[in-house]
């Protein structure tokens, strides 16, 4: 099995960068397109030392590029010492495996390099199951090409059999049967998360997904808010695992925040597919809160890019706080003054510095308020416990010690006004 996943291990060295400009192709030309592709090969470890691309009409079933532009980008890898040369799109195995013939070198697509960097970053044995998974139904359909060495072997009979027919159906049904098992044990990853849902739920604190383009700041921004230590590098895919922590707001009520993967123009299907266990925690969440790198130049792009995965996996409609991040740049600044226009609920912030933490932790405290019963209650000055817990569990809007018994106006959580039943005065306005 490890020699079926040997490309997703190597470690890529002088790469050359291929993409192709249709007439169908979206806002983002081509060449933005190449750059985060630049990005995410060096951060998997790839030196970019080229790139180029091909205008077609609609892209070519064997080659995709067209083999006249392929032997042409051939020939300037060989000269640049090219070892592996990257696709800005999906290929299918047989135009992985002409491309191959032609360059003479290592062909991978843009799913397979999200792939490997993804394989590299995956730490928890969630992280690695969902990685293997989305790796296994990515090779499946390309198995052939890994045993042409077996193209000659002779059949019982004499004759030159396929290309190796029975290693590769064995194959096959390894890597079935190991699927199967991986998704067994992601049932099992999408139950525990369904408990711990429940005892949540128990406690009454909603939850809130913090979602975004990969690099938006989402993991800064959970570290500020939460004293959480989770890795935050300038890096696409800085981290994979989900992290949850609880957050107390000013209304004086707990929430949990959880960030997750971060999604991605052309994310593949087949990882959307495999991450479904930790998406659930978006599909499940009260709240989203949309990190946007507000001085990126097509923040609006990564803004749709991010919809579009959410339209997927069922959580477009969720209510969303849009946060436009890195407003201490003049960049973001401007750029978050031209979006916010465009959604009902949105603050700036920068999660490096801590600017506009105030106004965002209102504005979680609104979004997220629950039902309350807002209650005119006075307790005995001696009562400190009772005042204590209502305090704690409530939050108090108005307070008067002046006369013989201490006065709040104060809203509750409908559960716990049986425990202060017997200070209830009345139903505020």
């Amino acid at each position: 099995m490890k020699a079926l996943l040997e490309t997703a291990d190597r470690k890529t060295q002088r790469s050359f960068l291929i993409g192709v400009e249709l007439k169908s192709r979206s806002a983002w030309d081509v060449r933005d397109s190449l750059d985060e592709l630049t990005e995410l090969a060096t951060t998997a470890g790839a030196e970019v030392v080229g790139d180029g691309f091909q205008k077609l009409e609609s892209p070519h079933t064997a080659t995709y590029i067209g083999s006249g532009k392929a032997t042409d980008f051939a020939a300037q890898c060989k000269e640049l010492a090219v070892d592996t040369v990257i696709f800005d799109d999906e290929l299918s195995g047989a135009q992985a495996r002409n491309l191959e013939k032609i360059f003479e070198c290592k062909i991978l697509d843009r799913t397979s390099l999200i792939l490997e960097i993804f394989a590299q970053r995956a730490r928890t044995k969630e992280g690695k199951l969902q990685v293997e998974l989305a790796q296994l139904e990515y090779l499946m359909p390309r198995l052939t090409r890994f045993w042409t060495h077996l193209s000659r072997q002779r059949g019982s009979t004499g004759s030159i059999g396929g290309e190796g027919e029975s290693q590769l159906e064995a194959d096959r049904r390894k890597i079935s049967e190991r699927i199967l098992k991986i998704k067994e044990d992601l049932d099992t990853v999408r139950k525990q998360r369904s408990t711990q849902r429940a005892g949540r739920q128990r406690h009454q604190w909603p939850l809130a997904s913090i979602v975004g383009y990969t690099n938006a700041g989402k993991s800064t921004l959970l570290n500020a808010l939460t004293g959480a230590e989770t890795l935050a590098e300038d890096k696409l895919f800085a981290t994979l695992d989900p992290t949850t922590r609880r957050l107390r707001l000013p209304t004086n009520q707990n929430v949990l925040l959880s960030d997750t993967v971060g999604f991605i123009r052309k994310l593949p299907h087949g990882l959307v597919e495999a991450f479904k266990a930790t998406l659930e925690e978006v599909v499940e969440a009260e709240l989203l809160i949309h990190v946007v790198d507000a001085s990126h130049p097509h923040a609006s792009e990564q803004v749709e890019a991010v919809n579009e995965v959410l339209r997927e996996i069922g959580a477009a409609e969720k209510p969303t706080l849009m946060v436009f991040n890195k407003i201490d740049r003049e960049a973001g600044k401007v750029g978050a003054e031209r979006l916010s226009p465009l959604f009902a609920k949105s603050v700036g912030i920068s999660a490096k510095s801590g600017l506009g933490f105030d106004e965002l932790r209102a504005e979680l405290g609104l979004m997220l308020r629950p039902i309350r019963d807002y209650l005119a209650v006075e307790v005995p000055h001696d009562a400190q416990q009772v005042i204590a817990r209502l305090h704690a569990v409530g939050q108090v809007v108005e307070r008067d010690y002046s006369g013989e018994r201490a006065r709040f106006r104060v809203r509750i959580p409908p559960h716990l006004r049986s425990e202060f039943a017997e200070f209830i005065v009345e139903e505020a306005a």
